[in-house]
């Protein structure tokens, strides 16, 4: 094993010039949706979308997959059939192998498990630890779309299934869909084959949780730049959901000043939104020129 716990994926020893990333994640009814709120296609989406997030985040190809799901006696035929639709049109435009996985009764909610397997060039995979003082912090996307979505879904409480949207690719109240969150793998590739990228990790729990785990792996401070972060959201909470909401899977990257990051690649817009420093903690650089503190609130 090259690396283990604390980083977005597992990185094992390979042969023929690559090592194996791997990576679990758990979907849980109630915790990670709600059958009121989120269409069973996009259920399925997601569940595969998180591990697939996790291999862009250390530069690697995704290989295979496995699915194991836990079902309550009276889940509805239909919503177990779109949640393989939603999970399965991802691996087609992925090109990973759905290679095995497992099925069993839940007393409870619905709970899927997934597991992804890739691929990464011998001892070239990202990881968290690989950040110094002077890199220059970036994000792909846009941020915040998920938890102004959310937020959004709680304050229509009574809306149905019915009135939700249930289209990939459709815009959900002006922010880059929530249910269909695009892996952003050609990104992690570009990244990782020009050797660009000194750590990087997936926006799985927010921008101020996310950027803590990577300074506390590479042992720094950071400086995040408040007028830079590229929101998707335009409410009040906009900065809120930017720096703590979670759920965007977009990815957050460090690499040298001397590095020439376009602001596109890997089709997905590239924005520069702080620096990493000496020391510890984490800094907010707000519009008015003044520092204060940024607690990991994801």
């Amino acid at each position: 094993m090259r690396t283990g716990i604390g980083d977005d994926c597992a990185v094992l020893r390979g042969s023929a010039g690559k090592d194996w990333l791997v990576t679990t994640d758990l979907t849980v009814e109630g915790v990670h949706f709600r059958r009121d709120w989120h269409p069973a296609r996009a259920v399925g989406h997601r569940c595969l979308a998180r591990g697939l997030s996790d291999i862009a985040a250390m530069g690697g190809e995704p290989a295979a997959a496995f699915l194991s799901l836990a079902l309550p006696r009276r889940t509805p035929q239909r919503w177990v059939d779109e949640f393989m639709e939603g999970y399965l049109a991802l691996v087609r435009r992925t090109g990973v192998t759905l290679a095995g996985g497992d099925i069993a009764e839940s007393k409870a909610g619905i709970v899927a498990d997934t597991m992804v397997v890739g691929t990464v060039p011998r001892g070239q995979a990202i990881l968290r630890s690989g950040s110094k003082p002077g890199d220059q912090i970036y994000v792909s996307g846009r941020l915040g779309g998920a938890a102004a979505a959310v937020a959004e879904l709680r304050s229509k409480n009574k809306r149905t299934r019915a009135q939700l949207p249930h289209k990939r690719n459709r815009l959900v109240w002006g922010t880059p869909t929530y249910f269909f969150p695009e892996p952003r793998l050609a990104l992690g590739r570009w990244l990782g084959r020009r050797h660009l990228a000194s750590s990087m990790i997936d926006l799985s729990d927010g921008l101020s949780s996310d950027l803590a785990h990577i300074c506390d792996e590479s042992r720094v401070g950071a400086v995040v730049y408040e007028d830079a972060i590229p929101m998707a959201d335009r409410g009040v909470a906009a900065l809120k959901f930017a720096l703590h909401g979670g759920e965007d899977y977009e990815l957050l990257f460090t690499a040298p000043a001397r590095a020439k990051i376009p602001p596109t690649a890997g089709g997905v817009k590239i924005t520069r939104v702080g620096e990493v420093v000496r020391g510890q903690g984490i800094y907010l650089l707000q519009a008015d020129g003044r520092r204060k503190a940024l607690r990991a609130r994801g």
